[in-house]
C-alpha cells in the first residue's frame, strides 16, 4: 500500500494554514512529529531544504510528519506576528496532528526560527513531548525579540540540538555557551557543514536526524 501523503488546510487562530501530512513509507507510524519552518520574512516555508530533510529523517525513523506554513506564508491566511502568532499556529497544527493520531506519542522539531517556536511551545505544553529537536538554533541572540519571551533556562522536556559547525547565526562558541546554560535533559550534536543551511552536508544532517528519531521512546 502506498504511504499516505495528504495536503491539508488547518484552522488556525488567524485563518486557514496550509499543511502537508506524510506517513512512513513501509510501516504504520510509531510516533507523530510536527516540523516548524524558518523565518517567514526571510523566505522560510515548509518546503525549505533543511525542513524537508528533518521531515524525511524522522519519517524514515517511523514517524508520521506534519509540516505547515505559518500565517501569511504561501496559502496560509493571516499576517506575520513576530513569533507570537506563529507559536499559536504551531499549537493549532499540533492539536490537529494529535487528534488525527491520538494513540501516538509526539515530538516537535524546528529549524532556525522554527527551533525557537518549538522550544517555546514544547517546554510549556502540559503533557510532555518525547523530544524537542532544535536545528540551527540562532544562539547568537538566543532570546531575541522573536518569538515572544523565549529565554534560555529551565525546561524539563528532552531537547536535542543539531547544529552546523559553521552556523553564522549560531556559531560554535555562542551555541556551546547557550547549551551549557540550559538545565534539564539536553544533548548537542554537531554536523560538519559549510553554513547555517548545512550546505555540503545535508545527507549527513539527515542521517543525524534519523539516528535521533530511532531513539525516540514510544511506549
Amino acid at each position: 500500500m502506498p504511504r499516505r501523503i495528504e495536503t491539508l488546510s488547518i484552522q488556525g487562530p488567524a485563518g486557514n494554514l496550509e499543511a502537508l501530512l506524510e506517513e512512513p513509507d513501509i510501516q504504520p507510524p510509531r510516533l507523530a512529529v510536527l516540523v516548524c519552518h524558518p523565518h517567514p520574512q526571510h523566505g522560510g516555508t515548509m518546503h525549505n531544504k533543511v525542513v524537508y530533510r528533518i521531515a524525511r529523517g524522522v519519517r524514515s525513523a517511523g514517524a508520521v510528519v506534519l509540516r505547515f506554513n505559518y500565517r501569511g506564508v504561501n496559502l496560509s491566511e493571516g499576517t506575520y506576528d513576530r513569533g507570537n502568532g506563529e507559536t499559536e499556529d504551531a499549537r493549532a497544527a499540533l492539536s490537529m496532528l494529535r487528534l488525527r493520531y491520538p494513540e501516538l506519542r509526539y515530538a516537535l522539531a524546528g529549524f532556525s526560527f522554527g527551533s525557537r517556536i518549538i522550544l517555546k511551545l514544547g517546554c510549556a505544553l502540559p503533557d510532555a513531548p518525547v523530544c524537542l529537536i532544535a536545528v540551527g538554533f540562532p544562539a547568537r541572540d538566543p532570546g531575541g525579540l522573536e518569538p515572544g519571551n523565549l529565554q534560555p533556562g529551565n525546561c524539563d522536556r528532552p531537547r536535542v540540538f543539531i547544529q552546523s559547525t559553521q552556523d553564522e547565526f549560531g556559531p560554535a562558541p555562542a551555541m556551546q555557551s547557550y547549551f551549557d546554560h540550559l538545565t534539564g535533559p539536553k544533548e548537542l550534536l554537531w554536523v560538519s557543514a559549510r553554513d547555517h543551511f548545512f550546505s555540503d552536508a545535508l545527507d549527513t544532517f539527515e542521517d543525524t536526524v534519523l539516528s535521533v528519531g530511532r531513539r525516540f521512546p514510544v511506549e
